[in-house]
């Protein structure tokens, strides 16, 4: 006998402007089951998923939880019904403590005292029932982005939530990480919970998922139990024709672009030792490694953040510890950050000024100190139209972007010059399916041109795609290069735990 249906999604749409982010879109979830929302990036997802929890008002339809209609565009509303959402992008107060975070809004606002005794005995229980362990008096900013998932998913229990929505749950969570939610989730499934999970992510729908509505342009295109499909034709649901990567070919490297020696780095939490490689003109070299042990530290250091406090670092033979990032932009040095919203874009800018911002003063954009504003629109529309930008025009905030075609933007951006080196970290963290391919295949162009790479990921698969050499990072080192020809995730697993000292 089938579980009751604990959510209707009746007939929701919603516009903006003329663009249509849902289209008359339905969806039933039942009691204890994990359904995955599968689409493109700009397919509708998130949206609906903000409808369902009251951040957007549709222009048509209605929402039910338990046979109830609910409010629309009213969060607290949800909360009440039993809606719990945690976002792509954490909400979460990072100079408060775990129970701080957790406890907030479900006490009266003008209580004589909050009865932190009894939010910590609440909180110790819920961790011990999902396996959800994380320090209650930890400050939210000195955790890794795992255990703020956990805060977050913890937050989302405390206020009683029976349907739990999560946006691209894995998006910033190493392979481990994510294997670890995915257990919690069943857990939480078993027990009774109802849950729904956007991703992009086929390997994770097949395995996480009981079943999978795909979304594609806004409309509902398909439901599939797991099951009965594969993610071949998932892919293809998903982006309306059949996707296959591109390959690498073997190419003959050029002269050394980039070159690192012995180079140290101890600045707070950045902490680099012994850093030594080397990065020909097209060729690519890969990092892997578990979130937190350097990589971050690596991406300053080489995007012109920070200079090294000892060693020799050098692009085109120029001494990195001179230049600034902009010296390195003039240098037609292109980078992908691994944090687009911070560090890739400002939200409040259109399109255009996001995609002239590290070019600010190119002629094309700027004369005599004044903007360009013509040319630069110009420019952002070849690159919307070249890469595949969705959901924008070039007048449009970048913030109102879904995350994969910010990156799209981001990346194009870098991409578009034919650059001497790219920094690509994180390229396709937060892409769907075709995106990916779109990505590689650029990547690649951009390597048999002459670009050398340096592909700081950790998608074990799409480094060893990519790359012509790979090298590890463990606790800021980084291990000797392996060729990527015929290396496996087992032998770079290993690497990556720092278990390399018999390959010297």
């Amino acid at each position: 006998m089938a579980e009751p249906v604990v959510l209707h999604l009746d007939s929701v749409t919603k516009r903006f402007g003329s663009f249509a982010a849902n289209d008359n879109i339905s969806v039933t979830l039942h009691r204890g089951e994990v359904v995955a929302l599968l689409g493109e990036n700009g397919a509708g997802k998130t949206t609906l998923m903000n409808i369902l929890f009251g951040h957007y008002v549709p222009d048509a339809g209605r929402v039910f939880i338990h046979g109830q209609e609910i409010a629309q565009g009213k969060p607290k509303a949800a909360i009440a019904a039993g809606v719990g959402m945690v976002h792509q992008h954490f909400s979460l107060a990072k100079n408060l403590t775990v129970l701080e975070n957790v406890m907030t809004g479900t006490e009266p606002l003008f209580g004589w005292a909050s009865d932190t005794a009894k939010g910590r005995q609440k909180l110790r229980a819920l961790e011990q029932k999902f396996g959800l362990s994380v320090n209650p008096d930890a400050r939210v900013g000195d955790l890794s982005v795992g255990e703020q998932q956990r805060v977050e998913i913890l937050k989302a229990l405390y206020n009683d939530a029976r349907i739990l929505i999560l946006d691209e749950p894995t998006g910033v969570l190493t392979q481990q990480e994510a294997e670890g939610l995915f257990q919690t989730l069943r857990a939480m499934a078993q027990d009774g919970l109802s849950i729904i999970f956007i991703s992009h992510k086929l390997h994770e729908v097949m395995s996480g998922a009981d079943r999978v509505v795909v979304l594609r342009a806004g409309k509902v295109t398909a439901e599939r139990a797991t099951s009965e499909t594969s993610k071949e034709e998932l892919a293809e649901l998903m982006v309306g024709r059949r996707v296959e990567r591109p390959v690498r070919e073997a190419t003959e490297a050029g002269d050394v672009v980039v070159r690192a020696r012995d180079v140290m780095l101890a600045r707070g939490a950045r902490r680099l030792s012994d850093i030594s490689f080397d990065i020909r003109a097209g060729e690519t070299l890969g990092i892997v490694g578990v979130s937190g042990n350097g990589q971050a530290a690596l991406c300053d250091l080489v995007a012109g953040v920070v200079p090294p406090d000892s060693g020799l670092f050098e692009i085109n033979g120029q001494p990195l510890g001179q230049m600034s990032p902009r010296d390195l932009s003039r240098m037609n040095v292109g980078r992908t950050p691994e944090d687009r919203n911070t560090q890739g874009a400002v939200g409040e800018l259109t399109l255009w000024e996001n995609a002239v911002l590290e070019r600010i003063t190119d002629p094309r954009f700027s004369r005599r100190g004044f903007l360009r504003k013509g040319p630069a629109r110009n420019y952002c529309q070849d690159l919307i139209d070249r890469f595949d930008v969705r959901g924008g025009t070039p007048g449009s905030r970048i913030s109102l972007l879904s995350g994969g075609n910010m990156q799209k933007l981001i990346l194009g951006r870098s991409l578009a010059q034919q650059p001497v080196f790219l920094l690509a970290a994180q390229p396709t963290r937060g892409l769907d399916e075709g995106a990916i391919a779109a990505i590689h295949e650029d990547i690649l162009a951009a390597r048999k041109a002459g670009t050398a790479v340096l592909l700081v990921s950790e998608d074990l698969d799409e480094v060893i795609s990519l790359s012509d050499r790979i090298m590890a990072i463990h606790d800021g080192r980084l291990s000797p290069a392996v060729d990527a020809q015929g290396v496996d995730a087992r032998q770079l697993g290993l690497m990556m735990a720092g278990e390399w000292e018999g390959m010297r």
